[in-house]
Order: structure tokens, then sequence, then C-alpha cells
């Protein structure tokens, strides 16, 4: 199996399928009937509150909002750096498969993806240490949980070192970088990871709800 065919035609239908599956299952989402309000709008709660779905969206960004982030900010570091590595990682494979192919990237621009990349690996080697040290974590880890995670940080050490997109020294790292984000593109929507395609939906919904019983947003009152 050459490189070429790897870095082109494989991952060109394997992003088609993955396409094709959002769609049918974003179909398949938005074929359920939203649930009525069955409670009138409490304190300052509204039939529309744009504020609170706003709130409820950008909650994710908003690490103070929750206890869980709010006491653990070094976990929430980690959450970060993991989700923009995964971007990063994303980037650089669309970047050098449609743009650059055969020809190495600019040293500042590699060295900028192997910064996050290798950033995002640390976190992930992290996050499985604590996945099976910690018994609370791990006794509630799935299967799909366990082989995401290390199939991830596996990925982003080869992104590390298929980043310069160099070949003078071989092409195995780019061969099995493209190979594993190929995988990726086919195995995500079936997996947990695919969470962030609900995460529109169910982030307005609670926005919406929490919204018009006057809780969100969350205000704070200074004792």
């Amino acid at each position: 199996m050459e490189l070429e065919f790897v870095r082109g035609t494989l991952h060109d239908v394997a992003l088609g399928f993955m396409a094709v599956v959002y769609c049918l299952r974003l179909y398949w989402l938005t074929r359920f009937p939203a649930g009525k309000e069955r409670q009138a709008p409490t304190g300052t709660g509204s039939l529309k509150p744009r504020k609170s779905i706003v709130y409820s969206w950008a909650n994710i960004a908003l690490p103070t909002a929750m206890e869980s982030t709010r006491t653990k900010p070094f976990l929430y570091a980690q959450f970060v750096i993991f989700h923009i590595g995964v971007a990063t990682a994303i980037l650089m494979m669309f970047s050098i498969s449609f743009y650059f192919k055969g020809n190495p990237l600019p040293a500042n621009l590699a060295l900028a993806f192997q910064v996050i990349i290798g950033a995002a690996c640390l976190v992930g080697l992290l996050r499985i240490i604590r996945r099976i040290g910690d018994k609370y974590i791990r006794a509630l880890s799935s299967p799909d949980d366990h082989f995401s995670l290390w199939l991830l940080t596996a990925w982003f050490a080869l992104g590390v070192l298929a980043a310069p997109n160099d070949y003078t020294g071989g092409t195995w790292q780019a061969y099995a970088f493209f190979l594993m984000g190929s995988f990726f593109l086919v195995y995500v929507p079936f997996s947990k990871i695919s969470h962030y395609l609900y995460y529109p939906f169910t982030r307005y919904f609670l926005g919406k709800t929490l919204g018009r019983r006057g809780v969100f947003p969350v205000r704070r009152v200074e004792s």
C-alpha cells in the first residue's frame, strides 16, 4: 500500500464515509420530537431564554461555572490541551493531505504542530495513568474509553514524528499517522468520541430548560 494512496484515496474515502454516517445520524437525531415544557417560567425565566442557551453552549469555556472544573484547574487544563491537540492533529493531517503532500512543512509550522500535539500526547499519558490508577474512574471506564484514549495518544506520538513531512529518513511515521487517522475517521462515528456531535443539541435544551426555570445563567452571590 503506497503512501500516496494512504494519504490521498484512503483518507478521502474514510472522510466521505464519516460524513455520510454523521448526516444519517443527524437526520435520525432530528426526527425525535422535542419535549414540551410543563412548568411556567420561574424567577427570571423566559419563554425564549436565548441568553441561557448561549450560556449553556459556552459552558465548556467557563471553567468557573462548574464545581468539577472550578476546584480542579489542572484537570481542566488537561482537557483544553488534549482537545486542542486533537484539532491540531486533524488540521495537520488535512494540511499535508491537501496542500503540502510530498513537500516538507515550513520549519516554524512543523515545530508548532510538534509542540501542541506533543503536549496533548503527554496529557494522554497522564489520562491513561489516571484511568488505570483511580479505582473510581477505572470502574466507570468501558473498553471503548480505553481503546480510544490509548489509540489517540499513540496517534499524537506519530503526529509529532510525522509533522516535518520530511521523508529523507523514511516514510513509516507518515504512513502510520495517516493510516491511523483514516481509521479514526471510520471509527469515531461509532465510538464515544462522537459525543461532540450531540453537544450543540443537548446544551441547547439544557440551557432552554434551566433558563426557563431561572437557573441559567448562574449568578454568584458574594458572601
